[in-house]
C-alpha cells in the first residue's frame, strides 16, 4: 500500500461512524459485479472481450494434454468437463478425507497431478494452474455456490470466519471492516465491494492478468501492512472456505473482471 493509499484508508475510517462488525444478511449480499461501472461489466459480459477467457481456452487445451510419468490427461479420468466439472467449483474448497482438511481447486488439481498423472505440481499463480482452475470453474458459471455445506468442514469454516473478523497489520483492520461495514463506499477512487468471491480466478485490470482468490487475499493483507500467509496455507484455505460459504446461493461468474 502506498503512503497516499494508507492516508485514504485512515481517512475513510476516521470519518465513518463507529459500527459493530456484522455479517451482511443473505438477502442483501451482492456480487462485486454489482459495484462495477458499465465499462467493466461490458468486458465481463462479452466472452469475446473478456481477457479471462483466454485462460479458459488455454485450460481447455491443458485438460486434454497428457502429462507426467503416467502419460494421462485430466480428460482420461474425468471425460467431458462440461458435464463432469459442472457444479464442482461451486462447492470448493471441499473437505478431503485423506488430508483431514479442506482443499482448494488449485490444490485438487495438483493432488490429481501427483496421484494420477505422476507429474510435478504446478506453482501457485503459474499460468498453467490458473488456466486449468479457470477452465474448471468456468464449467460452473451460473451455478449457485454451495461451499461450506459439509459438516466435516465446520471447524475450518469457523477458523475462516474468525480470521475474517480479526484485526491485523499496522493499520489494525479486519476484512469485515471494509467488506461488511463499509461496502458501497470508495477507497482511493476504487469501489469497496462485499468481497464475495463469485468469479475467481478472475481478471483484474490492475494486474493485467488472471489471479486467484489467494492472490487477492494476500494483496489485502499487504494493504493493511500485515504479514501475508503463504499460498496454500491452512489460513488462506480457511478464509477462502468462509468467503465462499458467505456467498452461498450466489451464481458463479468465472472468469469475472474487476478493476
Amino acid at each position: 500500500m502506498t503512503f497516499w493509499r494508507a492516508i485514504a484508508v485512515a481517512a475513510l475510517f476516521a470519518t465513518t461512524p463507529a459500527l459493530l462488525a456484522g455479517e451482511i444478511p443473505l438477502e442483501a449480499r451482492r456480487s462485486g459485479y454489482a459495484f462495477m461501472g458499465p465499462e467493466t461489466r461490458a468486458i465481463q459480459d462479452d466472452d469475446s472481450s473478456n481477457p479471462g477467457m483466454l485462460f479458459v481456452i488455454e485450460g481447455e487445451a491443458l485438460w486434454t494434454k497428457k502429462a507426467g510419468n503416467a502419460d494421462k490427461a485430466c480428460a482420461d479420468c474425468h471425460g467431458d468437463a462440461r458435464t463432469s466439472m459442472n457444479g464442482v467449483a461451486a462447492r470448493y474448497p471441499a473437505f478431503d478425507k485423506a488430508f483431514g482438511r479442506p482443499v482448494t481447486i488449485d490444490q485438487r488439481i495438483n493432488l490429481c497431478r501427483a496421484n494420477h498423472q505422476e507429474a510435478a505440481p504446478l506453482p501457485y499463480e503459474s499460468r498453467d494452474l490458473l488456466a486449468l482452475s479457470a477452465f474448471v470453474a468456468h464449467q460452473s458459471r451460473g451455478v449457485a455456490i454451495t461451499a461450506g455445506d459439509d459438516p466435516q468442514a465446520k471447524p475450518f469454516l469457523q477458523q475462516g470466519r474468525d480470521l475474517f473478523m480479526q484485526r491485523e497489520g499496522q493499520l489494525n483492520l479486519a476484512c469485515t471492516n471494509c467488506h461488511d461495514d463499509n461496502f458501497d463506499k470508495r477507497l482511493a477512487g476504487a469501489p469497496i465491494t462485499q468481497g464475495q468471491p463469485t468469479g475467481y480466478p478472475l481478471y483484474r485490470l490492475e494486474w493485467q492478468t488472471l489471479g486467484s482468490l489467494e492472490r487477492r487475499l494476500r494483496s489485502c493483507m499487504s494493504g493493511v501492512r500485515a504479514q501475508a500467509y503463504d499460498y496454500g496455507s491452512p489460513e488462506l484455505v480457511a478464509l477462502e472456505l468462509y468467503l465462499m460459504s458467505r456467498a452461498r446461493g450466489m451464481p458463479m461468474e468465472t472468469p469475472a473482471v474487476r478493476p
